[in-house]
């Protein structure tokens, strides 16, 4: 079977590397080699024709007579080159076009992103031309200033424009350039000349200052004879009063004074502003660079159209039997009658597939009397599923379910082609279907944060959640969503697989992405668990209390990735049949799966977990009390239904996608949309036939208690950072493959072989599920004992 497996994946593979454009990174190195000394050779043959172009004239055109030698370095190759290009072409700015030949092989041989690349031949073309036609006013023919394309552009302009107005173009491209591409504002250059002003303003204030400054000795002479003056006069101002006014109104912004009494000197200094930086490292990146779109490997990526989608209903609403509605209306009021129930008003909301009665009874009248009518009305009714609200919340009045005897298909089409879903401003939109009153539903995922979906056999939660992976197939790009299926039953999601390299995560070294057998459910788990712990690493170090706040921070380059940082997409867990789980693991599914479904809402970790057996056995309290979201299709018993919703109602639906379906409060009824596998196939195939991720999104690696280390205590096989993996650990206490990944910066695969080595070596224990390792070592003194012993 393994092998069966193995070749249809290859089948499906073999199409996408057809259409596949991406180069390997050997050809990256071989273009960008080429490209690089391409452009080389063109500034060589640029500069070499600039002083030999006259001479080389005779030799233009004959490339075939090998005798003939041309002054120029790349001889007749560069001559011709450079005629074509300067001469015929662009002149002088023809050296730009080599700089950016250059720097594109440049970009390809590291493979830089292409991002800047882009705007560097986008300015760079629109300023060669400028150049171009800018030396085209300066010269009457062709010349190597401007060349033929320079000179012809710039002849049309003024033959259109004059010389006045061709000259106003080429000041309002310039314009452009400066703002857009040099981010030279009036503010900037104000502020330039500013500076430049009170520069100029101070280098002449200190020449002044240098030039008037007063002889010591003349200015003691000057102060004693005052002094000598003022006594014999005795004049009533003292010394110091007049010296103090003269020396505020001296110009000098540095003076020295010498007092006659204590001769201490005083410097006055003038103090200089720190200038203040505008912004940060991310805004200027932002400005530079734009916001990081994690769309951008897949940018060509195509939405499903709505066209794969099937109109069950062609167009059509819901079309009302007034002969139907009074007849029931006409039973309802006769049978409460019999009981001596009087009705004062009766309204009805005509849904796809169920009609809601909304009564109001006349004052007296007890609402537990009418509840316990529920029989006897569908006695009455004939009719299957009839649902007694009493009351509905939010109304004054009591409302009574009654299926039409002619219900509607509630296509996939018209919920996802529904301005409610398409305007739907969610992280997670999920459109479930419609309402009795003809809404469609749509609900958040990322708010619920977890689904319980259950229900009998052939009810519908198969087609269900094909519904809510084709919401969200329709909504996100595959860059921001994740999906880990599981599926026991081996069938329900096996169309999916198409899109494993779109859509799909795993865990490394598995050949199908849809996981069929328990024990790999359970590394699959618990895997996720450690993708949670790390991400709340992320999260901490970030400052971020949620996904949607680390996103943004990595989105506007707030957070390097060289701290191991990236975008991280939303991961929802899809379990087609819990109960199977539950029977063949039951503990080892249970634990990883309550733990996730506590801690990894908020980040980005969803879960949705279907059964068609409702008992509390399987529903345990710890799964309840993690799902405020449930949904419940038909079920055959009170029981059940109370096991779901903690409340009745699940055992009178009329199945085939009728649902009820509660986040905590109030009960809802919804007719799932229906999705047919066809339409699961198209899209699937739609999708599969774009260009992919290489692979998968992988998980962590996780290896089970049975798994152990494979790795012999071999000293010559160590990794290399084996002892400063070691001294990490024993200083932190605590060994777990990701507190190497943060503190090395390694993968995730590396540092769990430094684990497995470490191990073996006796430095930290065995695995312990999801908790981290227990260092052995206590210090590092003792850890140095245990290597050199081993060496």
């Amino acid at each position: 079977m393994a092998k069966k497996k193995k070749s249809t994946s290859k089948k499906t593979k073999k199409p996408a590397k057809k259409i596949s454009f991406a180069l390997t990174k050997q050809q990256k190195i071989i273009l960008g080699s080429f490209l690089f000394l391409l452009g080389t050779a063109l500034l060589f043959s640029f500069i070499s024709f600039f002083f030999n172009w006259q001479a080389d004239q005779s030799a233009l055109g004959n490339l075939s007579e090998r005798e003939l030698e041309t002054r120029n370095w790349l001889n007749k190759f560069g001559s011709n080159v450079g005629h074509f290009f300067i001469y015929d072409g662009f002149g002088i700015a023809a050296f730009i076009l080599a700089v950016l030949i250059a720097l594109t092989g440049i970009y390809f041989f590291f493979d830089y992103t292409k991002t800047a690349l882009k705007r560097f031949w986008f300015w760079g073309v629109l300023l060669m031309i400028w150049i171009s036609v800018f030396f085209g006013f300066f010269t009457t023919t062709n010349s190597i200033l401007s060349g033929v394309i320079g000179f012809e552009i710039n002849d049309l302009l003024q033959d259109y424009l004059g010389l006045i107005g061709a000259i106003l173009v080429m000041a309002f491209l310039a314009i452009i350039y400066l703002v857009v591409r040099l981010k030279i504002t009036p503010e900037k250059v104000i502020a330039y000349f500013n500076k430049k002003k009170t520069e100029i303003a101070s280098d002449f204030s200190s020449e002044d200052a240098s030039e008037s400054t007063i002889d010591q000795t003349d200015y003691e002479k000057t102060v004693v004879e005052a002094h000598t003056t003022t006594e014999a006069s005795e004049a009533p101002t003292p010394f110091s009063e007049t010296t103090s006014e003269e020396i505020k109104n001296d110009p000098l912004e540095k003076l020295i004074l010498k007092s006659s009494e204590d001769d201490v000197e005083m410097e006055v200094e003038q103090t200089v502003e720190e200038e203040t930086v505008e912004g940060d490292l991310s805004k200027k990146l932002v400005s530079d660079f734009g916001e990081f779109d994690p769309t951008l490997e897949l940018s060509n990526y195509k939405f499903p159209t709505i066209d794969l989608l099937k109109d069950y209903t062609k167009g059509q609403g819901i079309t009302i039997n007034q002969a139907e509605l009074e007849e029931n209306k006409n039973r309802i009021v006769e049978t409460l009658n019999n009981y001596k129930i009087g009705i004062a008003n009766i309204k009805a909301t005509v849904g796809p597939t169920v009609t809601l009665y909304e009564i109001v009874p006349d004052a007296g009248v007890r609402i537990s009397k009418i509840k316990n009518l529920e029989d006897d009305i569908a006695l009455s009714l004939s009719a299957l599923g009839i649902r007694i609200i009493a009351p509905i919340p939010g109304k004054g009045t009591i409302g009574i379910e009654v299926p039409n005897k002619n219900p509607k298909i509630v296509s996939m089409r018209s919920v996802i082609a529904s301005p409610k879903f398409q305007n739907a401003e969610m992280e997670l939109p999920l459109s479930m279907g419609k309402t009795i009153s003809n809404e469609t539903f749509v609900v958040d995922l990322a708010k619920m944060p977890h689904l319980l979906m259950a229900g009998a056999t052939g009810q519908g939660k198969s087609v269900g959640l094909n519904a809510i992976l084709t919401s969200l197939l329709y909504k996100k790009h595959p860059a921001e969503v994740k999906f880990v299926l599981v599926d026991p039953k081996k069938v329900e999601l096996t169309l999916f697989n198409k899109i494993e390299r779109h859509y799909l995560a795993k865990l490394p070294d598995t050949d199908e992405a849809i996981i069929t057998d328990t024990t790999k459910v359970v590394h699959t788990l618990n895997s996720l668990c450690i993708e949670m712990d790390a991400r709340y690493d992320l999260l901490k170090d970030a400052l971020c209390r949620n996904i949607k706040e680390y996103n943004t921070k990595f989105r506007n380059r707030k957070l390097n990735p060289n701290d191991g940082h990236r975008f991280l997409p939303y991961i929802v867990l899809v379990i087609d049949e819990f109960a199977d789980l539950i029977m063949t693991a039951g503990k080892e599914v249970e634990t990883p799966i309550a733990r996730l479904a506590q801690l990894a809402r908020a980040i980005g970790i969803h879960l949705i977990v279907a059964t068609q057996r409702p008992s509390v056995n399987v529903i345990t309290g710890i799964i309840k009390a993690n799902f405020p979201a449930r949904i419940a299709f038909r079920v055959t018993s009170k029981i059940d239904s109370r096991t779901i919703l903690d409340n009745s109602g699940a055992d009178q639906l009329i199945g085939r996608g009728d649902m009820l379906y509660t986040q905590g409060n109030d009960l809802t009824r919804i007719q799932c949309a229906f999705v047919d596998t066809p339409e699961v196939a198209d899209i699937t195939d739609f999708i599969g036939s774009q260009k992919a991720y290489p692979d998968a999104h992988l998980l962590p690696e996780y290896v089970g208690e049975e798994g152990g280390t494979n790795l012999d205590n071999n000293i010559d096989e160590r990794d290399k950072l084996f002892r400063e993996a070691a001294e990490v650990l024993v200083i932190a206490q605590q060994g777990s493959a990701s507190l190497l990944q943060r503190k090395l910066k390694l993968g995730y695969n590396r540092a769990g072989r430094i684990i497995d080595q470490l191990e073996a070596a006796g430095v930290v224990g065995p695995f312990e599920g999801s908790k981290a390792r227990q260092v052995l070592v206590p210090t590092l003194e003792a850890l140095n004992q245990l290597l050199d012993n081993e060496n």
